[in-house]
């Protein structure tokens, strides 16, 4: 659940706004957020793992980021807005800690007055012909642009802009009436939003680049949006099961939840931006420049009824063009997000060899059966351990495929370790305060499996899925394989402000601060470096994602390290690599998949992308042909029929092929270490 929050809390600050109320009828902070600030400055100054001074420095960061936070692409402020506040860069520190919070409104109220000059030039140009007929490029990320000089620097930009916003729409054969109306709407509901922009909300986002300036995982949450906790909550796992941020003016997906309606369509993937919503087969509802929070009650809804998501992939870059994904609502059940078992049979070298595949979505626990004191309550570890139990001592070795997965319980992944190595430590926790921890494995010795192992991972494996692959790794107990980990190492809580008896009738918000760090039993941290596979697989939608992909991480470090019984025998890896790269040169399925990473890093890299309807056509048709391309590359190496469309694409006809490699990975280390099946497990020697 907290890891759930931490995304949802943090994804609240960047949603385009602007409105129709004037400026000046917003209310003032009240005496209680003022109070709320100085406690916030105070509990982040005390507490947090980062030894943060309180300082100009940190002020001229506060007061860069509250611009960030509001304008994120440039598209209101101008550069003369920035110099006017100048006076407030290095006060902002003490003016915080004196519960002073005028500068937050003075600067949103500018922020309110030049977002309706751009929503009014905006809806100017739909009464022309302008829109459909246009030239030059348009830069997709301003996140690094200079603030414009000038007006007339903003118009050119924002003529750029809804033209670009207009070939959104027409890519999905949308008629020109229909585009300007949608756009109209898109527009004004802009407009709109900002008269609903409540004193909590300025206050969220102001406290909120104060947070961030000490990690991207650490938040003020408003009063609302803590009276909205469970709801929140209920809106991930009873609705599509995908945690979303707001991202300029769109909506982007974060994580997909295992065994929810997203991550079951094999369709959506992180990255995708949500344009439309409908219910059913209704109308699509244009949601681009709303808030996050609507947008997400529009996607709820009653169990088994269909939402329909219109997205631009993330895969695609530039040269997305919209495609509709089809789902229903459900809840997701521990059952649906439990480990899971297969067998492949790897038919390759001298002997065929029998290897058996263990997914796990997530770290689990039953807690309150497991508080109850009910013996057979459901847990990662135990579900493994059956799992295990369940190849009967038959295959060769196993494939722990823990991509995806982003983490969960923190005991769970020591025990999970603890599986595959007889006894000692797993994982070391530092807290603020310096104490350090070690959590142990507490088997006395045994282990479910001690033959051939690979761990499968990729840049969404996070946290307690770091800790596993990091300590296999440490004890040599495994192959590591695939990409590298999302590099999150670090430990949040939950901190309520009422308890502190602030004064004020209205009720407080809630801190989440990070207050420890995950090292490994080397002494390594795995924060922002993540876990470096022994060997790569090429991983498709390589998309910067990870803490290196946030703003200000915490930087990788390093304490001391614990004792611990490194395997006597150490892995083949430089064998190991010398097959796997030769199969890379050779199979002629690898080779398609190696093919279709490096055209999704081309087109990732480039950030324009052309005004012109046609070129705008042809390249979006062009990316798709060389998606469908590469897909029955894939599939006819593999000896299946291709497909006539992407449509036609699904999980089940689409080949895993960097599990199957992962399987020849563990097959071949299999063979280098002479391993005999019938002594691995603890069923087999039963």
């Amino acid at each position: 659940m907290k890891r759930l929050f931490s995304v949802l809390a943090t994804a609240i600050l960047a949603v385009a706004l602007t409105g129709a109320a004037t400026a000046q009828s917003l209310p003032r902070p009240t005496s209680l957020q003022q109070g709320e600030a100085r406690l916030i400055a105070e509990l982040l100054s005390q507490y947090h793992i980062r030894d943060q001074a309180v300082n100009d420095d940190l002020s001229r960061a506060v007061y860069r980021a509250y611009f960030d936070a509001l304008d994120p692409q440039r598209y209101y402020f101008l550069a003369s807005d920035i110099q006017s506040f100048s006076g407030y860069r290095t006060e902002l520190d003490e003016m915080v800690r004196n519960g002073r919070l005028d500068p937050a409104w003075e600067i949103f109220n500018r922020y309110y007055q030049r977002v309706r000059e751009r929503v009014d030039y905006a809806l100017s140009l739909l009464d022309g012909d302008f829109i459909r007929n246009g030239e030059g490029r348009f830069q997709l990320d301003r996140d690094d642009a200079d603030w414009a000089a000038s007006s007339d620097e903003l118009d050119a930009l924002w003529r750029k802009r809804v033209r670009h916003d207009a070939l959104t729409l027409r890519l999905n054969d949308t008629p020109w009436s229909k585009v300007r109306e949608t756009l109209r709407g898109r527009y004004e509901r802009m407009a709109r939003t900002l008269g609903q922009y409540r004193p909590e909300d300025i206050f969220q986002t102001f406290m909120n680049a104060w947070a961030g300036r000490y990690d991207p995982h650490t938040s003020y949450l408003s009063p609302r949006r803590s009276e909205n906790f469970d709801i929140n909550m209920s809106l991930s796992l009873e609705g599509i099961g995908a945690l979303l941020k707001g991202e300029g003016a769109y909506t982007e997906i974060v994580e997909l939840i295992p065994g929810g309606p997203a991550s079951g369509s094999g369709e959506l993937s992180p990255g995708d931006r949500i344009i439309g919503v409908a219910q059913g087969d209704g109308r699509m509802v244009d949601v681009v420049g709303w808030r996050l929070s609507d947008v997400v009650e529009l996607i709820r809804g009653p169990r088994e009824s269909v939402v329909r998501l219109r997205v631009l992939p993330s895969e695609a870059g530039g040269s997305a063009s919209p495609e509709v994904v089809k789902l229903t609502r459900n809840r997701i059940e521990l059952e649906e997000q439990a480990a899971s078992s297969r067998v492949i049979d790897v038919d390759e070298g001298l002997n065929a060899r029998r290897i058996g595949v263990i997914t796990i979505p997530a770290f689990y626990m039953d807690f309150q059966a497991a508080e109850a004191g009910k013996k057979d309550y459901r847990s990662t570890s135990r579900d493994v351990a059956d799992l295990i139990d369940g190849f009967d001592g038959k295959v060769d070795g196993i494939v722990l495929d823990l991509r995806g997965d982003a983490g969960g319980s923190l005991e769970e992944a020591t025990r999970v370790a603890g599986l595959f190595v007889p006894e000692g430590p797993m994982v070391q926790v530092r807290r603020s305060s310096g104490d350090r921890e070690v959590l142990r494995d507490k088997d006395d010795g045994t282990t479910a499996y001690d033959g051939p192992l690979t761990v499968l991972v990729d840049r969404f494996s996070a946290s307690a899925s770091e800790i596993v692959a990091g300590a296999l790794q440490d004890y040599g107990r495994a192959v590591i394989a695939g990409d590298r980990t999302f590099g999150k190492g670090t430990v949040q809580t939950l901190v309520d402000l009422e308890r502190f008896g602030l004064d004020g009738d209205e009720p407080t918000g809630r801190l989440k601060m990070t207050v420890a760090k995950f090292y490994r039993i080397t002494g390594h941290s795995t924060q922002l470096r993540g876990v470096e596979p022994d060997i790569d697989l090429p991983i498709a939608s390589p998309d910067e994602t990870g803490e290196r992909a946030t703003d200000n991480p915490l930087p990788w470090d390093e304490i001391d390290d614990v004792a611990f019984h490194h395997r006597a025998a150490p892995l083949p890896l430089e064998r190991l690599r010398e097959r796997h790269e030769e199969r890379m040169k050779t199979d002629p399925a690898l080779q398609a998949l190696a093919g279709e990473v490096a055209r999704q890093e081309a087109a990732q890299a480039d950030t324009t992308v052309s005004l012109d309807e046609a070129v705008r056509r042809d390249r979006a048709d062009k990316a798709r042909a060389a998606r469908l391309k590469a897909v029955n590359r894939e599939l006819e190496a593999l000896g299946r029929s291709p497909v006539e469309s992407l449509d036609d694409l699904s999980d089940d006809n689409r080949p895993d092929l960097v599990l199957r490699e992962g399987a020849r990975i563990t097959a071949d280390l299999a063979e280098l270490t002479g391993s005999d099946p019938a002594r691995h497990t603890a069923a087999a020697e039963e």
